[in-house]
């Protein structure tokens, strides 16, 4: 019998929900709210860091339309584990699968989250994955 989901692994679905609902929608300002700053991601070769909501939607004007790929229409959680937790951070480690219109796949991605709770606020701190 495994343990019931803890508060914190709770609000870690809950915020990567919303995270993909809202990036899904192109509601970027509902999407960067996700997030916890500063915010680091580590993909394709880089690091970046993004201390700011402003900071992340300034660096990508038109607020990342057309940088996911090409014909991308939508995307969806394949898994999502807990891999560590406490009262106020947890670390995931995801399967995400990118769609075209039709429902075709386009590519699958292996990812870590770290999400944090920061003065109230779950959000997601850090991504390590092997999207571009």
């Amino acid at each position: 019998m495994t343990n019931p989901p803890s508060i914190s692994e709770a609000q870690a679905i809950v915020v990567t929900d919303t995270f993909m609902t809202t990036f899904n929608a192109h509601d970027w300002k509902a999407h960067f709210g996700t997030f916890n700053f500063p915010h680091i991601r580590i993909a394709g070769g880089t690091v970046n860091v993004w201390n700011t909501p402003e900071q992340l939607a300034n660096e990508y004007p038109g607020h990342w339309d057309g940088r996911i790929e090409p014909d991308w229409s939508y995307s969806a959680w394949d898994s999502r584990e807990v891999v560590h937790s406490s009262d106020d951070k947890v670390h995931l480690a995801v399967q995400f699968t990118r769609y075209d219109q039709s429902g075709a796949k386009i590519a699958t991605y292996r990812a870590l989250y770290v999400i944090t709770c920061v003065a109230g606020h779950w959000g997601i701190q850090a991504r390590s994955s092997f999207a571009p």
